[in-house]
């Protein structure tokens, strides 16, 4: 199979963050989408709302942070999605999003622990989370690329979920997951918290997702 040309990736970013307000995951202007092309990546742009996105708004930025003059002005995030390129040779595209529920556990400084098998789909036994940072700064740029480490999902403390995956579509699957679990989680603290799987049975899950569901 070819490599999507530039335009088909740009398209893809757009559809998207589309989708992404479209199933709840982020709100008016929140959250950001990239995907590795070439000597850098092509992000969306700052400050615009999913519906007025388009392919020649999605900005290039070079693997040193140059845009070009008459671009766009990348999103204020772009940091954070590079850092994870330059880390993560198994990483081609990045979601960021302010999803409800894993935002409110993000703000309580909560990790999503084993309580359901499905935790899984993060890459590990439970959905870490990053310290807190100012948002565009590279301090947060680190911090969510040692949380990610290992895996494919974390919150963010006090901000937001983010899923760094093979493609963008992956991508999206993980996201919307890791909400439901967020949600799952939550609504289990009001009635006295969930019992947890082990480390034994997390393991076994683990096994059985190499051979489930169709690949993406």
């Amino acid at each position: 199979m070819s490599e999507p040309t530039e335009a088909e990736l740009r398209a893809e970013i757009v559809r998207v963050t589309r989708a992404m307000a479209e199933r709840g995951l982020n709100r008016g202007t929140s959250g950001n989408v990239s995907v590795r092309f070439a000597t850098g990546m092509l992000v969306t742009p700052s400050g615009v709302a999913p519906d007025k996105l388009t392919v020649d708004g999605v900005v290039f930025v070079d693997m040193d942070g140059a845009v070009s003059a008459d671009a766009s002005r990348p999103s204020s995030e772009w940091r954070m999605h590079m850092g994870l390129y330059a880390r993560r040779p198994d990483v081609n595209a990045v979601v960021h999003c302010h999803s409800r529920h894993a935002t409110i556990l993000a703000c309580a400084g909560k990790p999503i622990p084993a309580m359901h098998y499905m935790v899984a789909v993060g890459g590990k036994s439970f959905v870490p989370l990053a310290p807190y940072s100012t948002f565009g700064t590279d301090a947060l740029a680190r911090n969510v690329a040692e949380a990610l480490e290992g895996g494919y999902a974390c919150l963010m403390a006090n901000h937001g979920q983010i899923v760094a995956a093979a493609n963008l579509d992956r991508a999206l699957v993980i996201a919307e997951e890791v909400e439901e679990q967020a949600a799952v989680y939550w609504g289990t603290l009001a009635i006295g918290g969930p019992k947890l799987l082990d480390a034994d049975q997390m393991g076994e899950v683990f096994v059985q997702f190499k051979g489930y569901g169709q690949a993406i």
